[in-house]
């Protein structure tokens, strides 16, 4: 590979977000009267933001009558505390700096909405150095359409071809073939209800994220 530039996905896959999103909804199913849902059953629907969370503590979907309250109470929740325990996860610091050393522009790519993406990246002192930032609500349809990487591409004047996508979930390679990128999967990351990442049709599949770098036609 030899891309001009990298996009990250965000949860899962940059950050660890599952302990502050597990809080939120354990807030919100104290309130209801609920047993709170341990880290561990949260963590692998994380990438799946409100709908995965609501689908763990209260086993409903979108089309339940209830589920628009319940999400807009739990966002509001998470909203409050937002970067309290998130960490990014351990290498990332480190492949950043050495895309910034190697002149390789990096972004993030996330279903998130953009009211928790930007102050969550701010908290982790990234914003201001990624080259674009695309959240859930940038674009009028989120992964695994393309549209969010196209206009990630576009952002950064590059063919989508030139950029290499890295993500924890199944969308991440759909949306990334979509668009015509090359794309890895984030074998550290929480993986969704299609666990398996061998199985997505990744270009590779890491188990740090360090070994990005070794994706990279020159060495950084």
């Amino acid at each position: 590979m030899s891309p001009r530039a990298v996009l990250f996905d965000l949860d899962g896959t940059l950050a660890d977000t599952a302990p502050d999103l597990a809080h939120a909804l354990n807030r919100l199913l104290a309130e209801e009267g609920r047993a709170p849902v341990s880290l561990e059953r949260a963590r692998p629907v994380t990438s799946s933001g409100a709908r995965g969370m609501l689908r763990v503590g209260f086993g409903i979907d979108p089309a339940n009558t209830e589920y628009e309250n319940l999400k807009a109470r739990f966002l509001d929740f998470y909203g409050a505390r937002v970067c309290s325990e998130t960490r990014l996860f351990d290498g990332v610091s480190e492949l950043l700096a050495a895309l910034d050393r190697g002149g390789i522009a990096w972004g993030v790519v996330t279903n998130k909405p953009q009211r928790f993406t930007l102050p969550l990246l701010d908290a982790l002192e990234l914003l201001a150095r990624a080259a674009c930032v695309i959240g859930g609500d940038t674009t009028e349809r989120g992964k695994p359409h393309p549209d969010p990487l196209l206009h990630a591409a576009q952002k950064l004047a590059l063919a989508p071809g030139h950029c290499l996508y890295v993500g924890d979930d199944v969308r991440d390679v759909r949306a990334a073939r979509a668009a015509g990128m090359p794309v890895i999967a984030a074998g550290y990351g929480y993986l969704g209800e299609d666990g398996d990442p061998r199985a997505w049709g990744a270009d590779a599949v890491i188990r740090h994220p360090l070994e990005v770098l070794n994706y990279l036609r020159t060495p950084l």
